[in-house]
C-alpha cells in the first residue's frame, strides 16, 4: 500500500514537472521564431518592395544599339534592382498565350512595342522617387512611355507598415499571455505541494532550506525548456530556409546566438520567478488557508 502511494506521488510529481517543461519549451519555441521573424521583418519587406517595378514602353523606331545602351544606363542607376528586355515579338507571344487566341491575325499587325521591366531596390519602391524617376526617363527620346500602378506601390506600402506593426504588438501580447501561462502552471505545481511546504515550516525549516529545492527544480525545468525550444527552432529555421530562402535569410549565427541566449535565459528567469513568488506565498499561509 505505501509503495502504491508511493508510486503515485512519484507519477504525480513526473506528469507535473513534464507538463511545465512541455508548456514553457512550446511557448519559448512560439517566442523565439516570432523574434527570428521580427528581426528579419526588414529582409521580408525589402523582397517585397524589389518585386514593385515599372515598364518603359521603347519606341517603335528606336534600333537595337541604342536599346543595349539604355538598358546598361538603366542597370548602373541607383534605383535599380535588376532589369529585363522584352522585345515585341516576346510581348506579342506573352499576349497571345494570355488572351488564348492570335489576335495578329485578326488585326494584321501587331500593336505592341518592345519594352523594359525594370524592378526597383527597395529605397526607392514608394510614389514620391516614382514620380522623379518616371519624369527623369520620359526625357530620352526612346522612352515611349513609362507605366506603373500607382495605386499598388502605395498599398504594398501601407501593408508593410501594417504588418510590421502587427508582429510588434503580436509578439508583446504573446510574451504577456505567455508569462501569465507558464506562472499559473508552476502556482499549480506548487499548489500541489502546499502541505509538505506546510509541514516542513512546522517543524522548523527555515524559509530558505523549503525554497531551495523548488528553485533548483524551477531552474532544471527552464534549463530544458529553453534547451527543447532551441532545438525545435534549429529545425524551423531550415525548414523555413528551404521554403522561403528568397523571401527570409536567417543565416546570421550572430542573430540567431542571440535569440537562443534570450530563450535560455527567459525560460530560466520566468520559471525560477514564478517559482519563488509560488513558494512564498504557501510559506506564509496558515493551516486554515491551506484548504481555500
Amino acid at each position: 500500500m505505501k509503495n502504491t502511494k508511493s508510486n503515485s506521488l512519484y507519477n504525480s510529481v513526473l506528469s507535473s514537472s513534464t507538463s511545465i517543461v512541455i508548456s514553457l519549451s512550446l511557448v519559448l519555441f512560439v517566442l523565439g521564431l516570432l523574434a527570428l521573424i521580427i528581426i528579419n521583418t526588414q529582409n521580408l519587406s525589402n523582397y517585397i518592395k524589389e518585386n514593385i517595378g515599372f515598364t518603359i514602353i521603347i519606341n517603335s523606331t528606336t534600333n537595337e544599339i541604342d536599346i543595349i545602351k539604355f538598358q546598361k544606363e538603366l542597370d548602373a542607376a541607383k534605383f535599380t534592382k535588376k532589369t529585363q528586355f522584352i522585345s515585341k515579338e516576346k510581348a506579342t507571344a506573352n499576349l497571345k498565350m494570355d488572351l488564348g487566341e492570335d489576335f495578329v491575325e485578326f488585326l494584321g499587325y501587331s500593336p505592341l512595342l518592345a519594352s523594359i521591366d525594370v524592378k526597383l531596390n527597395a529605397d526607392f519602391a514608394n510614389n514620391d522617387s516614382l514620380i522623379l524617376i518616371d519624369s527623369q526617363l520620359r526625357k530620352n527620346n526612346i522612352v515611349h512611355d513609362v507605366f506603373y500602378q500607382k495605386d499598388l506601390v502605395e498599398k504594398i506600402n501601407n501593408n508593410v507598415n501594417r504588418i510590421s506593426a502587427f508582429l510588434l504588438s503580436f509578439c508583446f501580447l504573446l510574451f504577456i499571455i505567455a508569462f501569465v501561462l507558464i506562472n499559473n502552471t508552476i502556482r499549480l505545481s506548487i499548489y500541489a505541494k502546499r502541505f509538505l511546504i506546510r509541514t516542513m515550516r512546522l517543524v522548523g525549516a527555515t524559509n530558505n532550506f523549503i525554497q531551495k529545492p523548488f528553485l533548483l527544480k524551477g531552474i532544471y525545468q527552464g534549463l530544458y525548456s529553453a534547451i527543447f525550444a532551441i532545438f525545435m527552432l534549429i529545425g524551423s529555421i531550415q525548414l523555413i530556409q528551404q521554403e522561403t530562402k528568397n523571401m527570409l535569410n536567417i543565416n546570421d549565427l550572430k542573430i540567431i546566438g542571440i535569440v537562443f541566449v534570450l530563450i535560455l535565459i527567459f525560460g530560466l528567469f520566468i520559471s525560477w520567478i514564478s517559482t519563488f513568488f509560488a513558494v512564498k506565498k504557501y510559506i506564509k499561509l496558515n493551516e486554515n488557508e491551506l484548504y481555500n
